[in-house]
């Protein structure tokens, strides 16, 4: 199997370690094999794919879909450094409100499986940086939502202060007032 899979304190997020092939000439890694993803238990199939460039502190998020468009995520950054995030944001889950966070680079190449019913964001630690992600639902402008990044309640440790936001990331609300309906379904 290419890949190693470590479930996080959240067990529904999913660090990816991949197989890297590498010499000389440069490296070879597979990112995804739906076989080996279905093994794990990521059984969505996915159908878009993102790719953003951002600058040193730039903080992205905290962004999900409602209901029917919630998205999967599988994240990976292909060129720098970034800290990544999950929050669970579904209702009556043990872990609601909690949050996962790994450091994602280009040199580990390590990938972030974000499910259905959890909020994304990341931050940029190095001068810049290209994100990948691969969606389980295309992009839905009516069904997009967020989370105020530095909700008190979620605390989550971000390793900038003074991140640079977007005037949307800015305005978003806390997760107690969010426009979210999701409901935690025991599998």
């Amino acid at each position: 199997m290419p890949f190693t899979f470590k479930r996080l304190s959240i067990p529904d997020v999913i660090l990816i370690e991949p197989r890297i092939f590498a010499d000389a000439r440069g490296f070879f890694v597979e990112t995804y094999k739906y076989s080996d993803f279905l093994n794990i238990g990521i059984r969505e199939q996915f159908v878009q794919d993102n790719h953003s460039r951002s600058a040193h502190r730039v903080l992205r998020g905290l962004h999900f879909q409602k209901e029917p468009h919630a998205q999967g995520k599988l994240v990976q950054c292909v060129r720098g450094n970034i800290f990544d995030v999950a929050v669970d944001i579904r209702k009556g889950s043990p872990t609601f409100g909690r949050w996962d966070g790994v450091e994602l680079s280009e040199e580990d190449h390590r990938m972030l499986y974000v499910p259905p019913g959890f909020a994304h964001g990341f931050v940029v630690l190095s001068g810049s940086a290209d994100v990948v992600y691969k969606c389980t639902r295309e992009y839905s402008q009516a069904d997009d939502r967020g989370i105020i990044w530095n909700d008190p309640d979620i605390n989550i440790q971000w390793p900038v202060s003074n991140p640079a936001l977007s005037e949307k990331d800015m305005k978003h609300p806390l997760l107690r007032d969010a426009d979210n309906n999701f409901e935690y379904k025991k599998t």
